[in-house]
């Protein structure tokens, strides 16, 4: 790709899409009240999706950007797991009886801090207070530093079936300047320990934009990764923002890539895992043919959630945990960020929302005509302003962007058909951003 192209459209500040709109622009406006009643509309045969956040890590690694601390000793664990447990069944107490679970995905942070005994207390209630189905996947991330056999027993046993586990990268200088030392040896043990247990769909995360990495190291990270065979890999570039979260101020900003190397890291570990026979799933998902996600792309039904990429057709997902997203039919719901503020809320008997967003008829449309761009590469405007009652003349016409992009050979418009040209997959979010109307006030220049 051009570097005038990259210089102009890739733009740290543009939302990632996994929802829409994004979690900035939610609104204290939205409460644990309003949660209340969202959740008491829920229809009670209409599967749902479970995300529960557990906040806590056993060593916290620079690069991360999302809420989690250090479990320095049982006790903040203890306290999570009474207040989570009361908060499901807050959940429960409003949504209908019996309300079916397809998919149940354990996020953090690192959910594999809870204890063996606690984790199968907490899949127990969750069972207890919804129905899962027969065929409910349950999904967990895992650090595999400090990963026991015993855990993995219990994890077999709780009926996990998919494992996201943390590799970022395998170069020692940049695991040392991002506080993440993990060896190959120690990763593939663990995946070997997973299957034998069962446990055989593995997702990779990798990253690329981290201090002092190079083209090279992530190639050859990438073909440490192949050797161990996942399911699918999730590629993400770094994102810096010391200035939200302070661990990152211990990163050397010297020693960063730049936007061009950044672009060129990602082709290169695209490149190779293609090679290597794995479809490319949207911007930065990555699967072999068989996999959920894979095959999910190929029927036209690949969504976008608050994780990335997914197969996962539930429309409703209920958060639970610090700082956990909910998406219910009448808008987004987010839980408070701080624990502190999580157990006061949770012990006032009440749901943890702090803020969330009502969505308008017209958000559903943008959020669709996103999702389809980020998960396909294109959108068929008229059509998705047809099965939602718009006229696609306005719209098209408001998204004074697309026409810049056109012009600079990112994407074709055909009577309203939106086409993203492979080669520039990369700057996907900038086609998203000309349908977002939460953006004005972010120019592409």
């Amino acid at each position: 790709m051009q570097t005038s192209l990259l210089k102009k459209y890739c733009d740290a500040r543009l939302p990632w899409y996994t929802i829409y709109p994004a979690a900035r622009d939610f609104s204290a406006m939205v409460g644990p009240e309003t949660c209340a009643t969202w959740l008491s509309r829920l229809l009670p045969d209409e599967p749902v999706s479970l995300y529960i956040h557990v906040p806590f890590c056993r060593s916290i690694c620079w690069y991360c950007g999302f809420p989690t601390s250090l479990a320095r000793s049982k006790r903040p664990l203890r306290n999570y797991l009474a207040a989570v447990r009361d908060e499901i069944g807050l959940a429960a107490e409003q949504v209908p009886n019996g309300l079916p679970v397809n998919d149940v995905h354990f996020g953090g942070g690192t959910p594999t801090t809870i204890s063996p005994y606690d984790f199968l207390a907490l899949m127990e209630l969750l069972r207890h207070r919804f129905q899962f189905s027969k065929t409910a996947t349950i999904a967990i991330e895992i650090d595999p530093r400090g990963l026991t056999a015993e855990m993995v027993e219990t994890l077999q046993a709780a009926g996990v079936s998919r494992a996201s586990i943390g590799v970022q990268s395998f170069d020692p200088v940049v695991q040392r300047s991002v506080n993440r030392v993990q060896s190959e040896e120690l990763t593939a043990s663990v995946v070997d320990s997973l299957r034998q247990h069962g446990i055989r769909r593995i997702n990779f995360d990798l990253l690329f934009g981290l201090p002092h990495q190079t083209v090279r190291s992530c190639v050859d990270s990438a073909r440490t990764v192949l050797a161990m065979r996942p399911d699918r890999l999730a590629v993400f570039g770094y994102a810096h923002v010391p200035s939200y979260m302070k661990r990152q101020r211990r990163i050397d900003e010297t020693a960063l890539p730049d936007n061009i190397a950044r672009a060129e890291q990602a082709v290169a570990i695209a490149d190779t895992l293609v090679s290597a026979g794995y479809h490319q799933i949207g911007l930065d998902h990555f699967a072999l043919p068989g996999d959920e996600l894979a095959l999910a792309q190929k029927a036209g039904r690949l969504r976008r959630n608050s994780l990335g990429y997914s197969a996962d057709t539930c429309k409703t997902v209920i958060g639970l945990g610090p700082s956990a997203i909910g998406r219910l039919h009448d808008g987004y719901v987010q839980n408070e960020m701080s624990t502190t503020s999580y157990h006061e809320h949770i012990r006032a008997g009440r749901l943890a929302t702090s803020k969330g967003y009502c969505l308008s008829a017209e958000d559903r449309l943008r959020a669709a005509i996103i999702e389809r761009l980020m998960c396909d590469l294109q959108a068929d405007i008229p059509a998705i302003c047809a099965a939602h009652g718009f006229d696609p003349a306005p719209l098209l016409a408001s998204a004074g962007r697309l026409g810049m992009l056109a012009d600079d050979g990112i994407v074709d418009i055909e009577e309203g058909f939106v086409r993203v040209k492979q080669e520039h997959r990369f700057v996907i979010r900038a086609v998203a951003a000309a349908f977002d109307t939460c953006l004005d006030h972010i120019p592409i220049t």
